[in-house]
Formats: structure tokens, sequence, C-alpha cells
């Protein structure tokens, strides 16, 4: 399946607004997410500015997620908005959610605004009418649960209490191929009508992305020529040199952030200095976070060993249940690539097999996709290929173990419902102590 790009005349800015009309018309409300970001940002005051000239701010709402450890330019940015933008409906979920964290070998959750965690908080609980908190939440909440299903929770209720919603998101499909996939693809079994940029998920709720096809530098303009606010972290970030594509300002500790983390103890060192009491490995993480240390590098094999045997290497270095959660999803890999099989290109093939690596080459596959299926006798102990991620290895499986990563998400895997159904038995116990 080949993924073409179309171009037009016309601006993205113009397309935006041609889709804004379309989510105004066909929605009752448009609930707009707002992290603090840019691309978030500018989606809001342009839904803003659109619903002003055209009276229909009543049909407008935002709400932003609150990760208690994040940078104060950030938290003053938000601040600013909701004091700005608060003629309309607008929420501040300030909830004790588990946030994936890549800081340690050991905790792969971390979980802010915890009640029994109150004197180690990196900021106080923010106080107004229009902040959702543990105590006054209005829907069926347990604390501990993960930051993306509150969001789609929230949604959900949003939805259902005030009637059909669009919750329009600032997603940009040049970020990731996954993202221009999930909004180009042309098998979603949940589109939206005839349109390609929303996707329904209830009868009374739908995503959206009207961004979907603007660029960094077109965020930027928008900001320039509209005048709009901005987070000034992103001033601070280019002054301290760091490239566009790394300037994030979502929850720190998670693994695309890991190798700025450091930018912390520069920027804000009060706030750094809380972070490293409050997470776990975050001290660590922010020395060694670009470096061959969390696998975020090229990474050297030690002196006489295979990849498979310092794969045996790590695991022992590891508490019980951290190195039991690992080992049951490098058996899961291992049987899926011998008995079912993955889908790869053509090219991969050939550098595998150029490469010596065996593998049976199928004809047909399940899949909606135009590569091949393939199947491993042996699992490959290194994979020298162009797209490596795709891959399995037992160096994927070390990498994946440096990074942090407990869910394995660099290896394609998502949590699983036994990961899931633990958690919640876990989330259901604490609960009942308190």
């Amino acid at each position: 399946m080949k993924w073409l790009k179309t171009y037009s005349n016309q601006t993205v800015y113009e397309a935006s607004q041609e889709r804004l009309a379309y989510l105004f018309k066909e929605f009752e409300h448009v609930l707009v997410a707002f992290s603090g970001g840019k691309d978030s940002g500018m989606l809001l005051h342009m839904a803003y500015d659109y619903a002003t000239k055209r009276g229909l701010k009543n049909k407008l709402a935002y709400y932003f997620l609150d990760y208690e450890a994040q940078y104060q330019a950030t938290m003053q940015y938000v601040q600013s908005v909701f004091d700005d933008l608060a003629d309309v409906q607008r929420f501040w979920l300030a909830l004790p959610n588990s946030v994936p964290t890549s800081t340690s070998a050991t905790q792969g959750l971390w979980v802010p605004w915890e009640k029994d965690k109150r004197d180690i908080w990196v900021r106080p609980m923010p106080v107004a009418d229009y902040v959702v908190n543990e105590d006054n939440v209005p829907w069926d909440y347990t604390p501990g649960t993960r930051d993306y299903q509150v969001q789609d929770d929230f949604t959900a209720w949003y939805a259902d209490a005030y009637g059909k919603t669009a919750a329009a998101i600032g997603i940009r499909a040049d970020e990731s191929l996954d993202r221009f996939r999930a909004i180009k693809g042309q098998h979603k079994v949940n589109g939206y009508k005839d349109t390609n940029y929303v996707i329904k998920r209830s009868p009374n709720l739908a995503n959206a992305y009207p961004i979907y096809d603007w660029q960094t530098r077109d965020v930027w303009i928008a900001n320039a020529k509209k005048a709009w606010p901005y987070n000034k972290i992103y001033d601070l970030y280019y002054q301290a040199g760091l490239p566009i594509d790394q300037m994030r300002v979502a929850s720190p500790f998670i693994s695309q952030g890991i190798a700025t983390l450091r930018l912390y103890q520069v920027i804000e060192p009060d706030t750094w200095a809380k972070m490293v009491g409050r997470v776990n490995g975050a001290n660590f993480a922010g020395i060694y976070g670009g470096t061959t240390a969390m696998g975020w590098k090229s990474i050297t094999l030690p002196k006489g060993m295979t990849w498979r045997s310092y794969l045996a290497f790590l695991l022992k270095t590891l508490p019980k249940d951290a190195r039991e959660n690992y080992e049951h999803i490098f058996e899961t890999s291992i049987s899926f690539w011998r008995d079912k099989g993955g889908v790869l290109d053509d090219q991969t093939i050939k550098e595998l097999q150029d490469a010596g690596i065996h593998v049976k080459v199928g004809k047909k596959t399940n899949y909606r996709t135009t590569k091949k299926p393939v199947t491993f006798d042996d699992y490959p102990d290194d994979a020298p290929v162009t797209n490596f991620r795709v891959v399995p290895s037992y160096k994927r499986m070390c990498i994946t173990i440096m990074k942090n990563d407990h869910t394995a998400k660099y290896m394609g895997f998502a949590q699983t419902k036994a990961q899931v159904e633990k958690r919640k038995r876990a989330i259901e116990k604490y609960s009942s102590i308190l």
C-alpha cells in the first residue's frame, strides 16, 4: 500500500477553517484537548476565534490534563489561557492517574496528585471552580486509571452530559507514520461519514483532527500572524539549542521526553529538585537520558557476549516482578514470530536474507497490507536492517530493557489485558484501604 500526500492551492489555515465549520455545524459541542503545547494551544485559539466571530462560544469547551510535574512556564501559560478564555466551558483535570515513566528499571508507572504523597508534590493542587480532582469527579473514576483512559472517560462523560460532541485534538500527521496512518488510512472501520479527519467513537462522540496536515512551521506562522499567545518554554528551548522535534511539554518522564529531561536542571532548577524526590530514577535519567546508559543511542555489545547472553545478564539484574514481566513479553514475541509471524516489506526481507538470516516468506496474510508474512525458525541475535525496530531480535529486547520500557512499546507491544486487570485489582485493593 502506498501512502501519498496530495497538495492543493488552499492553505492549511483555510482547510482548518472549513473543518471547524463542519464540526460546529455537525456537532452540538466542540471540546478541545489542550495540553499547554504549541499545537493544542494554537488549535484552541483558532477554535475560540472561529466561535467568537460566529456567536458559537456556547458550543465550545476545552480541557487540560494536569501531570503535576511540569514546567512553571507551562503552568503559567495554561493559567493565562484559562483566565483569558473564561467565557467558554473549561475543565482542569488534576487526578491521580497512572502515567508511564521510563526513568526507572523497577517502576513502569507513577501517579501524580496522590493524596498520600501530598508532602512531596512538585507544586500545590490548583484551586478553582473548573478544577476536577479526586473529590469531585463527575464520572465513574478509580484512582490509578491510566491517563489516556481518563481522557476517553472524560470526553465520553461530557458527550453524555452535554450532547453530541467532537473532541478536537491537535495531532499533526507529519509527527509520525502512526499518526499519518491513523488519519489517512483507507480501511478505517470507525470513520465518520465522508471525512478523513473525524473518527467515530460512539453515537454521540467523535475524535476530530482539524490540523492534521499542518507542519511545525505552519503553527508558528499562525501564532505570529494572529498574535496568539503561546508557551514561552519554547523560547527557552530555542535558546538552549534544542531541535524543534525534541521540544516537548507533556509528562517529562515518558520515553519521548527522557533525552531532554536534563533541561529541567537548567531551565527550572527549583522544579527539578522536587522532581528528583518525586519519581524514582529521575536524577539518573536526567544525567544519562541522552546516552547509551538509557539505551537511547547506539549501544555496543560487551566483549565475549551475544545479544542473547547479554539479555540473560540484564534480566538477572532486575527485581523479580520486573524480570518476570519482561520474560513474559519476550516469550510472547518469540512464539509469535516462530508460529504466527508478522509482516515485513520487501526491502527488509532482502536485507535479512543478505545478512544470512533465514526467514520463511509466505504469500498471503490476513493483515490488510501489501507486506509479506514472515516467520523465523531461529529468533535472530541481531537484525542489521534499515528498519530495525520492526524486526525481532535479542538486541531489540536488550534495548527495550535499557529504555526501561516496561510495556515494550519499542517492540510494538501494547498493555495486555492481564496487565490492565492486575493493575485494576491493585487499585481496588488500595482504594479499599483508604
